[in-house]
């Protein structure tokens, strides 16, 4: 076969034990073109005897003969026969996006950010089946994917496990084929390319093809010699005709030519747009590495020494762009092997401050020494071999380089001996080991060799080279050689051609050439190719020209075009990069508001991609201009988590973000907007979006004034869009008829799983329709619904709706009015319902009476695990009620009592409980007055409890008898871990009793003794306490009137005993 992944295992581990550079190289070289066993040069027998084939039709030898070529043909490589998992498990896609269609494969992985966005796959097995009952098998499928990604492995394992037997079972007959050897023939017949891939078929021809179910499969079209060109092809329906190739191509998908065969076609993305969607029937990709699939794949090359493994992965991690790459495999392991040879080859003192590689440019650099095997030179000293690796150096970027360029300029990727010889390539030169490293040789079906370089990457990286030699001595345009007037001559006239056309070519295939040329002119990558490719000190006068003429393709264009972003890669490879540190100064400070200039919006954009800080999630508060956000939009399109909050956004910028969200590139996860100012018609915009969109899962519109009608046009949307699963509408006056809306929506919607409708003023008719849906709805997990005015009557609707409803995990009802009468019903209900886990009662007008209700639910209920009281009414008499059932209740884990008049006795009822409750882990009493005699009931439960880690009695009139029992508690206990006594006087004497705690206790991780009138001797008690406590990291004494001296010895003294604890004075 005509190219092969690098492999891991025992293929790639020629690299790690070639006793030279050279071996290594070409080791790793004969891997990415698929040679070492696997090449198609001479067909070899297996070195075992594969498994017997089924055998089709009954005996039918010729497809048995034709069975067995095919496992010689693709041999017995260990990763033949067992795939790795993204290779049987291909993802379905619907089409390809713009991004696919226009730009580079390296543009591709970096926008995406390397994610693959389809959420449905497809098993290899099921490749060419119906993908349901009432469908019928594709006819034409296409396989998509970038260079090195693996689509010929994909061809490879699927051809070999066919004639296994093990997959396929539907066909009797599979051909496959390769553009590149289709590419021999000028003119071909049906009839002839059947015959050139299946021989055996004998007299009988296509007959016998007529009688089975056949595939026939065409690897790379990305190579085919002549772009497909379905709009002028001539029908052709004779299948002795011999018609042009591509035409041939052409009618075979059309289904002139035979109807009946299914076909499949592997492609890179750009290339397989030449073929009309509407004769496709599927399209899958095949998915890059994940993270953990570059780290296993770099584990797998060094498998004797994990050492070096984490140190190429961190070297890789080190530069985000590097790492977005890796996740191509092939890739992955060029990088893999370049640095793992150099790691053990480590630089001498002349290179040291060259390494390690920091920019792409850099790493193929390094990569061009190795393959030279001139590591160890040294710059002072010449040598006859140093003389010669050098020679051979330019005489390989003279040959390879003007067949390199050329090609990338025609889009030409595959070369054959014409072609050699129109551009002057001497042939023998071809034949030396050097030139094989980077050109591979292989031979077709036709028996003529064909050449190409062994990655995509390597081809533009040679051109450069060349472009950027020979353009010293060229009196003409080196793109198209014609003549240019001598004043005209120069590197800088070169380069600056060659960046006018990269900026003007609309599929992007020079912005990597343009890269490497760039990268060329730094300092670190001269000084490593200084006498092997590069002249010392070559054009290095060029570089500041080079970097204004660069920042002048910056214009002030619309939007921020991925020809823009490129050029922010080129001046990273120049190593300029004041612009982009600039930016990212701005962004990491919030003053990104005043860099408004076209060269400042396409370094914004170009830090979305690879910084680290917009990686996580772009966060542009406070900064943005409506007109700065129409230029990122095409790149906002990539961006997983975007955060727009405070930004004055108004409904002309939501009709921009609408037609961002709407479109198919669209990788938006999860999108904000709070706090700006986007009306109904704005939202009315982005819910037309949610029509279409199928990547957004989370939208944030709290603080805005949509209204009733934004709320009704968002839940038209929800009735549709499958994909939402989080909608906050937080302070946006939706009222009652919004909330009506919004439940209809519910009424239909399955995905919808946290909604947000706090501050809206919703009445009791609008919480009714909520409760009615909510009947109905499974999906909703979280209902934030404080703030509004429910009262009793929409606390009743509710509860009756979570009699029924068996879905909603958390209910929020903070600030509603709702009092005795409203919380009997909802306890009514949590002694039925089994789901909820979290109810919100703050803020309400709950009393003693309404406390009893509660309890008694608390006895029944056994799956409520938070419970918030917080400021209502409850008072001692409430409060020792919800104690009792405390004590009988094992499900409760959170608990807030803050606010609620509760004096010692409740304290001391629930101190009892805690004596035997073995759940509850967050108790809060502040704002109580509970006193030392409160205090001390707590403690004593600490002594014997082990379930709660956080107890909080800020306010809670203590003094030091009470802290001297929570002291001598946390002598004994051995499960808390934050202890909140702000707002306190406890003293120097109860600062002492802690502190004789803290010598002995190593739970407790946060202490806050903020305002509690210890002065310098109790805060000096607790500092020395420390030196014997190694389990506390944040203690709080401030407002402890120990003023700045004494706040600084005490610092001073915690930083020495207890390094790890953080301190605020």
């Amino acid at each position: 076969m005509r190219k092969q992944e690098l492999r891991p295992g025992g293929e790639t581990g020629q690299g790690h034990t070639a006793s030279s550079p050279a071996e290594q190289v070409k080791a790793l070289v004969d891997l990415l073109a698929g040679k070492g066993g696997q090449g198609s040069q001479a067909p070899q027998p297996p070195s075992r005897t594969p498994e017997c084939p089924l055998k089709p039709h009954g005996n039918d030898l010729r497809i048995q003969r034709h069975r067995e070529a095919l496992l010689n043909r693709t041999g017995v490589s260990p990763e033949l026969g067992s795939p790795s998992p993204r290779l049987t498990s291909l993802l379905l896609v619907e089409g390809l996006t713009d991004l696919q269609l226009r730009e580079h494969d390296f543009t591709q992985v970096e926008a995406t950010r390397g994610g693959w966005c389809s959420a449905k796959t497809i098993a290899l097995d099921r490749l060419f089946l119906p993908l349901s009952r009432v469908s019928i098998p594709p006819r034409i499928s296409i396989t998509i994917g970038v260079a090195g990604v693996g689509k010929t492995t994909l061809v490879r394992n699927f051809v070999h496990l066919w004639a296994r037997g093990q997959v396929g079972k539907d066909f009797s007959l599979v051909l496959p084929l390769t553009f590149r050897d289709l590419n021999t023939h000028e003119k071909l017949s049906a009839d002839r390319l059947l015959r050139s891939v299946f021989p055996h078929a004998g007299e009988a021809g296509l007959a016998s093809v007529a009688l089975s179910k056949v595939l026939l499969v065409l690897d790379g079209l990305d190579e085919c010699k002549t772009p497909l060109d379905f709009s002028n092809t001539v029908a052709c329906t004779d299948p002795k005709k011999e018609i042009q190739v591509d035409h041939l191509i052409t009618n075979i998908i059309r289904g002139n030519l035979f109807p009946e065969v299914s076909v499949w076609i592997t492609s890179r993305p750009g290339a397989a747009g030449q073929i009309p969607g509407g004769l496709v029937d599927r399209m899958t990709e095949i998915r890059g590495f994940s993270e953990e699939e570059i780290k296993t794949c770099l584990e797998q090359m060094f498998p004797e020494d994990p050492i070096l493994t984490g140190w190429v992965l961190s070297q890789v991690q080190a530069d985000r762009t590097l790492y977005l790459m890796c996740t191509i495999p092939a890739f992955c392991r060029l990088v893999g092997a370049a640095l793992g040879h150099l790691h053990r080859k480590r630089p001498g003192p002349p290179d040291a401050e060259l390494w390690p590689p920091r920019t792409l440019c850099e790493l193929y650099a390094w990569y061009f020494r190795m393959a030279l095997g001139g590591e160890g030179q040294e710059k002072a000293k010449a040598s006859p071999r140093i003389e010669q690796l050098a020679h051979s150096g330019r005489k390989l970027v003279g040959t390879l380089g003007r067949l390199a360029f050329h090609g990338l300029v025609r889009k030409k990727y595959v070369f054959y001996e014409p072609d050699l010889k129109v551009l002057g390539v001497d042939l023998t030169l071809l034949q030396t080991a050097l030139c094989g490293r980077f050109l591979q040789r292989e031979e077709t079906l036709a028996s003529a060799a064909a050449y190409c370089f062994t990655h995509l990457s390597l081809q533009e990286f040679v051109a450069a080279a060349y472009y950027c030699s020979a353009s010293k001595r060229a009196i003409f345009d080196l793109f198209t050689e014609g003549g240019v007037s001598w004043p005209r001559l120069g590197f800088l006239t070169h380069f600056r051609s060659a960046a006018q056309r990269a900026m003007q070519a609309e599929d992007g295939r020079l912005d990597v050439f343009l890269r490497f040329l760039s990268g060329l002119l730094s300092p670190r990558v001269n000084a490593l190719l200084a006498g092997s490719l590069l002249t010392q000190g070559e054009h290095q006068g060029y570089r500041a020209q080079v970097a204004e003429l660069l920042q002048g393709c910056l214009r002030p264009d619309v939007a921020v075009c991925a020809r823009a972003i490129n050029v922010l890669h080129c001046l990273r490879e120049l190593q300029h990069t004041e612009l982009t540190h600039s930016v990212e100064e701005a962004v990491a400070s919030g003053g990104l508001a005043r860099l408004t200039s076209p060269p400042h919006r396409a370094a914004l954009a170009y830090l979305l991609q690879v910084s680290d800080i917009c990686a996580p999630e772009a966060s542009l508060p406070l900064c943005l201009s409506p007109g700065v956000l129409q230029s990122l939009l095409p790149q906002l399109l990539y961006c997983r988590n975007l955060r727009l909050d405070t930004n004055q956004f108004q409904d002309p910028v939501m009709e921009l973000l609408g037609s961002v969200l709407s479109g198919k590139d669209c990788r938006i996860q999860r999108i904000s907007l709070a706090e700006n100012q986007i009306s109904n018609k704005g939202t009315k915009a982005l819910a037309r979006s949610l029509l279409v969109n199928r990547s957004l899962t989370t939208l944030d519109l709290r603080n805005n004034s949509i209204g009733p009608q934004g709320a009704k046009a968002l839940a038209d949307a929800l009735k549709i869009n499958r994909t939402l699963a989080s909608l906050s509408l937080q302070s946006n006056r939706i009222r009652d008829d919004g909330a009506r809306s919004m439940a209809e929506a519910l009424a239909t919607n399955w995905t919808l799983s946290v909604l947000h409708l706090q501050k809206n003023s919703i009445g009791p008719v609008g919480t009714q329709q909520m409760a009615d849906a909510l009947k109905q709805n499974r999906s909703l997990k979280e209902l934030m619904f404080s703030s509004n005015s429910i009262g009793d009557g929409g606390a009743k609707a509710l509860a009756e709706a979570l009699m029924v409803n068996q879905g909603l995990r958390s209910l929020d009802l903070q600030s509603n009015s709702i009092s005795d009468p409203g919380v009997a019903a909802l306890m009514g209900a949590l002694c039925t319902n089994q789901t909820l886990l979290s109810l919100n009662l703050r803020e309400n007008s709950i009393g003693p009476e309404g406390a009893r209700d509660l309890a008694g639910a608390l006895r029944t209920n056994s799956t409520l695990k938070s419970l918030d009281l917080t400021a209502n009414l409850l008072h001692d008499q409430g409060a020792q009620a919800v104690a009792e059932a405390v004590r009988e209740n094992c499900a409760l884990t959170s608990l807030h009592l803050q606010w609620n008049f509760i004096q010692a006795g409740a304290a001391k009822a629930l101190g009892q409980a805690l004596q035997l409750n073995t759940s509850l882990t967050s108790l809060d009493l502040q704002e109580n007055a509970i006193g030392d005699e409160g205090a001390s009931a707590v403690a004593s439960a600490l002594k014997v409890n082990t379930a709660l880690t956080a107890l909080y009695l800020q306010v809670a009139s203590i003094g030091a008898p009470g802290a001297q029992a929570l002291g001598e508690a946390l002598a004994v206990n051995r499960t808390l871990e934050i202890l909140d006594l702000r707002g306190n006087t406890i003293e120097v004497a109860g600062a002492k009793a802690l502190a004789n705690a803290l010598k002995v206790n190593s739970s407790l991780r946060r202490l806050n003794l903020q305002e509690n009138s210890l002065g310098m001797e109790g805060a000096i008690c607790v500092a020395t306490a420390l030196s014997g406590n190694h389990g506390l990291r944040h203690i709080n004494l401030q407002g402890n009137h120990i003023g700045e001296s004494g706040a600084r010895m005490i610092s001073e003294a915690i930083k020495t005993n207890a390094p790890l604890c953080t301190v605020e004075m």
